[in-house]
């Protein structure tokens, strides 16, 4: 059970607990479809996500117990639909400014929304949004963060106790997090973009460095150069720069 934080002016105020669920981010967007029962910064959090959600389809697993696995209903309708790469952007600025807050050191935001530290994946991102006209009228913000787990089923994750070598109070953690992702998107309200955009540059993986990627089965080298105004990745190539969504592009270990 997770108490309201007191660290926040309205994320979390409206606390929605579940011993176990699906997926928090499915919860979410039911509770959008009731709108008296979803206010601006409704959190919906769970001990035991069952089958969590991540990018291009895959699955979230998380040890029950061990970690933050939530979602944040906000309605970010003064923000521009076709700016919604910012959604991504301020969450993942406001995690890596949680973890280097913890004393994790090479704190990088793997291109759009996995949060690393070294080598490493310690958080995941799912956004989904429910848009009206050129607005969005919710957004759900979906947070997989590794806290005190010590085994997983691939060799590139970690978590808060494997990195700093010592264990979490969920709550607590809970509370500190989600000062950070308020104030992010505060800021994000006051149409801060150019230098969250900045930002997110200076701290993402891979970025300025030859690296192996793979597009339509064929690997090829290329280096990161940054995002286009709709958040695609850039790369440079000896064809020259290419641009990639989402689903385009995996990175080579």
């Amino acid at each position: 059970m997770y108490k309201i934080p007191a660290s926040t002016l309205f994320l979390g105020k409206n606390l929605v607990f579940m011993p176990e669920c699906h997926s928090t981010n499915s919860h979410s967007l039911q509770l959008c479809q009731q709108s008296p029962l979803a206010p601006d910064g409704t959190l919906v959090i769970t001990d035991n996500q069952t089958t969590g959600r991540g990018q291009r389809g895959n699955k979230w697993i998380t040890e029950p117990g061990k970690n933050l696995t939530l979602s944040i209903i906000l309605k970010p309708a003064f923000l521009d639909v076709k700016n919604q790469f910012f959604l991504t952007v301020f969450t993942s600025l406001s995690l890596r400014d949680y973890l280097q807050s913890k004393g994790c050191s090479d704190v990088r935001i793997k291109w759009p929304n996995d949060i690393y530290v070294g080598s490493k994946k310690i958080c995941g991102i799912l956004i989904e949004n429910v848009v009206s006209g050129n607005r969005f009228s919710n957004s759900v913000i979906g947070i997989g963060l590794n806290v005190n787990q010590d085994e997983f089923g691939v060799d590139n994750a970690t978590s808060l106790r494997l990195s700093l070598n010592q264990s979490f109070d969920l709550q607590s953690e809970l509370e500190t997090l989600l000062a950070f992702v308020e104030a992010r998107y505060l800021k994000l309200r006051q149409n801060d973009l150019q230098s969250m955009m900045e930002e997110y540059l200076s701290s993402m993986y891979w970025r300025g460095e030859p690296h192996l990627f793979s597009s339509n089965n064929n690997c090829f080298e290329g280096t990161i150069t940054g995002l286009d105004e709709n958040g695609r990745l850039k790369i440079l190539t000896n064809s020259g720069e290419n641009l990639f969504e989402v689903k385009e592009i995996s990175y080579v270990r």
